[in-house]
């Protein structure tokens, strides 16, 4: 295996750095940061980036198969038009918890949007347990609550033949697995798939190899695991020069490159300067595997 070489390549500092998705299209890295409210889109070839700001908390962006984006801001999903700068909101979820807020969110394969939610945070990990919920959206934006009583909804991918969705409840842990019908969006038979070991610490966003392995981002514990589902086993780990890695995404021309988002909120000053790149965006060279095109959500 060709060796494992770790760059920032977004050395501009984001508070929460989170949801990376590769544009294909433009062969750009869209991320956010939460808490800074901003969406990011980088251009590896240019070494640029363009900006547009929230008026809340924003959780994820992903591309709209109709143009655009879409994304989670506050409790609202939102369309994202970028020249234009503007947001027009679309639904709202969790509309009994106005403390809640959306975290991670992705499109399945059919195009429908799976998004969950958090209660609020009384510090960096440290929230109001089991307020959120794990919503999906349909094209027509039919809103449907699959899981509540969720402590922080993170990470969640599906399996190359789209009949396994793999989901993470931060503080429970664990890396879950569901039998999911891509037809009707329906979750049955949850499932443990990984235990986090004490050095992983919290299990935060994720995404899946061409081999169906998982590689999960560990808040607070600098690295980025990957795991195969199948028999729990981790098979490698790769550690970054940042304490609270929160997300990871292939992307590339060939889709062989992990990108890694971090955050800096919650370290302290003298954590700060021993983690000089804390909120920096990373690139993973060298890992041997190749990830897969993200997909838009249809409405």
């Amino acid at each position: 295996m060709s060796s494992v070489k770790v760059v920032a390549v977004v050395k501009e500092s984001a508070l929460v750095g989170e949801g990376p998705v590769w544009e294909e299209s433009d062969q750009t890295l869209l991320f956010v940061d939460i808490l800074g409210r901003k969406i990011h889109r980088y251009s590896p070839e240019t070494n640029h980036i363009q900006s547009v700001k929230t008026d809340d908390s924003v959780g994820f962006a992903i591309p709209r198969r109709s143009g655009g984006y879409v994304a989670g801001v506050g409790r609202s999903i939102v369309a994202v038009d970028w020249s234009a700068q503007t947001m027009t909101p679309l639904v709202e979820l969790d509309q009994g918890k106005p403390n809640n807020r959306l975290n991670d969110g992705k499109a399945d394969p059919a195009g429908r949007l799976l998004a969950g939610t958090m209660g609020i945070e009384e510090s960096p990990g440290v929230v109001q347990k089991q307020q959120g919920s794990l919503f999906s959206v349909s094209p027509d934006l039919t809103v449907t609550k699959h899981l509540s009583q969720v402590d922080i909804s993170n990470g969640l991918d599906w399996s190359e033949d789209q009949r396994t969705f793999f989901y993470i409840d931060s503080l429970a842990f664990t890396v879950d697995a569901f039998d999911y019908d891509i037809n009707s969006g329906h979750l049955s038979n949850r499932r443990v798939v990984y235990k986090m070991q004490e050095e992983d610490k919290i299990p935060d966003g994720m995404t899946v190899d061409t081999n169906g392995h998982l590689w999960v981002a560990c808040y607070n514990g600098g690295r980025v695991i990957n795991i195969d589902p199948a028999t729990g086993v981790r098979l490698q780990t790769v550690l970054l020069p940042a304490s609270k890695t929160t997300s990871c995404c292939f992307g590339g021309p060939d889709y062989s490159e992990l990108y890694v988002t971090s955050a800096s909120l919650g370290l302290s000053p003298s954590e700060l300067k021993q983690q000089p790149l804390a909120g920096a965006t990373f690139k993973v060279t060298g890992l041997g595997v190749k990830g897969r095109p993200s997909h838009a959500f249809s409405g």
